[in-house]
C-alpha cells in the first residue's frame, strides 16, 4: 500500500490537516495508511452527508482544504448535497472517492458506477487515477485545484491504492496565481457609481470585516446600493463592523429592492437569480434591461477590490472603519417569561453570542430576523446555507469547530433539516467539540407550507398538510441528542433559552437546546 502511503504524504506536505471519512471495502488501504501518515487526522462521520458538510464547514474557516474519504458512487451520492452545497461556496475540499479495482470494473459488480458521472456536477475539478505514479501527481493537483476553485474529486481504485509501488510524489505545482484584472476595471466603475441607480453586490469565499468596510464607504460616498448574497459562504459581522444587508429570500422582496436598478456591479458575487420559477412571479429580481458590471469575477476574493475602489470614490479610510455601529437588540425583563417566536429568538440569540463565535445557519424560517438582529452582536463569522441544500448547518457546525478551536460554533438549525444530518452530533461528541446546536422545533416543515402558497397551488388539503406535519409521532430532539452523547436541553421561553445559550456557550464540548415553538 506504499501508494496509498505516498498520496497521503502528498497531500500532508500540502498543508492537508483532517480527513473526514466513511470509508468502505475499496479504500481500506486509505484508512490503513493513515496509521503511517499522522499529519493528518481522521475524523470519522456517521453519514456521508456528515463527511462532505464538516469538510465545507473546515475549509470555509480555515481557508485551506480537509479530504473527505467516500465508498464508491453511493457513497459519494449519500455526500452530495453537501458537496453541492460547497461547490456553491467554493469551498476547498478534496474528495477521495474509493472505485473497484481496474480489473474489477468489467464485471458489473452490485456497487459498480459512473462515478464520474455523479462527481462531475459537484466538482470543480474531476480527475481518476489509473496509476500509481499518477495518483500521487493527482493528488498534488487536486490540493491545487481546491484551493484555488473550489471542491475537486479523485477517483482512486482499489488496485491503485493497494500497490506496493513507490513512485516519488511530484514536486509541488508552482503557487502563482492569475493576475488580477480588476485594476483595468476601476476607473470605469467608480465613475458608473457616481450616477443615480447602482447597486453593489457582494460575494465570494469570505466576505471579511475590511471587505465589508469598504464596500459600506462606496455606498455612503456615491449613494450606491449595498448588498451581499442571500446567502453567503461566509462573512465577518457584529458590532463595530459593517452592517450589510443581503438579497432578500423570497423574489417578491428581492425584486422590490433591486427592480429599480439600472446597474449592478458584481464583486464576487453571481447575478442576482429567483431560487425557484414560480407562476405569475419573475425569474430575476432586476430589470430587464439592467447592466451588469463585473468587479471580480464570481467566487472570487473582492478585498483587494473593494478597497481600491472605495480609495477612488472616497479616498483613503478613515475611523472608524466599519461604518456606523449597529446596536444589538435586547429583551426586556417582561419578555423572560414570553413563549419564544421568531423576534424573539433572534433577539436572544443576539445578546447571548460570546465574542468571535461561529454562527451556522440553517434555521430557515423561524430564523428569519436572526441574521439582521446579530449585526449589532458580538464580532462573529456567519455562514450561510449556500446552495440550499437542507442538512448542512450541524455538519457545517462540526467542521467549523474542528477548524478553530477555542472558538464557539452555534448552530442554529430548524427542526426539519437537522433530521437528514443528524448523526453530526456523535461527531461532536466523540471529538469534543464547542458547539451550541439550538433546533428550532415547530413539529412542521414551516417552509413548505409557505412554498405551497407561493407556488399558486391550490390550498393543502389533508393529504397535502400531512407532508409537512412532524408531530405524529413528535420528535424528541433532547432525548435524540443525548442518544448520540450530547447533553440537551429543552425551553419554551425567552429567559428559559437565554438561561440555557449562555450556559452552554460557557461550558467545553457539546450542547444542545431544543427550542420549542409549539
Amino acid at each position: 500500500m506504499e501508494t496509498a502511503v505516498r498520496m497521503l504524504e502528498t497531500f500532508a506536505d500540502r498543508g492537508v490537516e483532517v480527513c473526514f471519512a466513511n470509508p468502505g471495502t475499496s479504500e481500506m488501504h486509505l484508512v490503513a495508511a493513515l496509521d503511517r501518515v499522522p499529519r493528518i487526522r481522521p475524523i470519522l462521520g456517521l453519514f456521508e452527508g456528515v463527511v462532505t458538510g464538516a469538510a465545507d464547514g473546515y475549509g470555509r474557516m480555515r481557508g485551506a482544504p480537509a479530504l473527505t474519504l467516500l465508498h464508491l458512487g453511493p457513497g459519494l451520492s449519500n455526500g452530495a448535497a453537501n458537496l453541492h452545497n460547497a461547490f456553491r461556496a467554493r469551498t476547498p475540499i478534496v474528495s477521495l472517492i474509493g472505485d473497484h479495482a481496474t480489473y474489477h470494473r468489467k464485471n458489473d459488480a452490485p456497487l459498480q458506477s459512473d462515478i464520474e458521472a455523479l462527481a462531475r456536477p459537484v466538482s470543480r475539478w474531476l480527475e481518476t487515477a489509473e496509476t500509481p505514479a499518477q495518483a500521487i501527481d493527482l493528488a498534488g493537483r487536486a490540493v491545487t485545484a481546491a484551493t484555488r476553485s473550489g471542491p475537486a474529486a479523485l477517483i482512486v481504485p482499489a488496485d491503485v491504492a493497494w500497490s506496493d509501488e513507490a513512485p516519488s510524489p511530484a514536486a509541488p505545482e508552482a503557487g502563482a496565481s492569475s493576475p488580477s484584472t480588476w485594476e483595468r476595471r476601476i476607473d470605469e466603475i467608480a465613475a458608473t457609481l457616481g450616477r443615480p441607480g447602482c447597486a453593489l453586490l457582494l460575494g465570494g469565499r469570505q466576505l471579511g470585516a475590511e471587505a465589508c468596510a469598504a464596500a459600506a464607504r462606496i455606498g455612503a460616498a456615491t449613494g450606491a446600493l449595498v448588498l451581499t448574497e442571500t446567502f453567503p459562504a461566509r462573512v465577518e459581522r457584529g458590532r463595530g463592523r459593517a452592517a450589510l444587508p443581503r438579497i432578500p429570500y423570497l423574489i417578491e422582496m428581492s425584486a422590490g429592492v433591486l427592480g429599480a436598478i439600472g446597474t449592478v456591479i458584481l464583486a464576487g458575487a453571481p447575478a442576482p437569480v429567483a431560487f425557484f420559477a414560480l407562476p405569475g412571479r419573475p425569474t430575476r429580481p432586476t430589470a430587464d434591461d439592467a447592466r451588469f458590471l463585473t468587479l471580480v469575477e464570481s467566487g472570487e476574493d473582492p478585498t483587494s477590490a473593494l478597497i481600491a475602489l472605495a480609495e477612488a470614490v472616497a479616498g483613503p479610510a478613515g475611523e472608524p472603519a466599519g461604518g456606523a455601529p449597529v446596536a444589538a437588540p435586547g429583551f426586556a425583563d417582561a419578555d423572560h417569561e414570553r413563549a419564544l417566536d421568531a423576534d424573539l429568538l433572534a433577539r436572544v440569540v443576539a445578546a447571548t453570542l460570546p465574542d468571535e463565535a461561529i454562527v451556522c445557519d440553517e434555521s430557515i424560517s423561524l430564523g428569519f430576523y436572526a441574521y439582521d438582529f446579530a449585526a449589532g452582536a458580538a464580532p462573529h463569522d456567519w455562514l450561510s446555507l449556500t446552495g440550499g441544500a437542507i442538512g448542512q448547518g450541524l455538519p457545517l457546525a462540526t467542521g467549523a469547530a474542528l477548524a478553530c478551536p477555542g472558538r464557539r460554533v452555534v448552530a442554529l438549525q430548524a427542526d426539519g433539516s437537522a433530521l437528514f444530518t443528524i448523526q453530526a452530533l456523535w461527531t461532536q461528541a466523540r471529538e469534543s467539540l464547542d458547539v451550541t446546536t439550538v433546533i428550532l422545533n415547530n413539529g412542521a416543515y414551516a417552509i413548505l407550507e409557505l412554498e405551497l402558497a407561493r407556488a399558486g397551488a391550490p390550498s393543502g388539503g389533508a393529504a397535502a398538510r400531512a407532508l409537512f406535519d412532524l408531530t405524529r409521532p413528535a420528535i424528541d430532539f433532547a432525548a435524540l441528542a443525548a442518544g448520540f452523547g450530547v447533553p440537551a436541553t429543552r425551553v419554551r421561553t425567552a429567559g428559559e433559552l437565554a438561561t440555557a445559550l449562555n450556559r452552554a456557550n460557557a461550558t467545553p464540548g457539546p450542547h444542545l437546546i431544543e427550542a420549542m415553538f409549539r
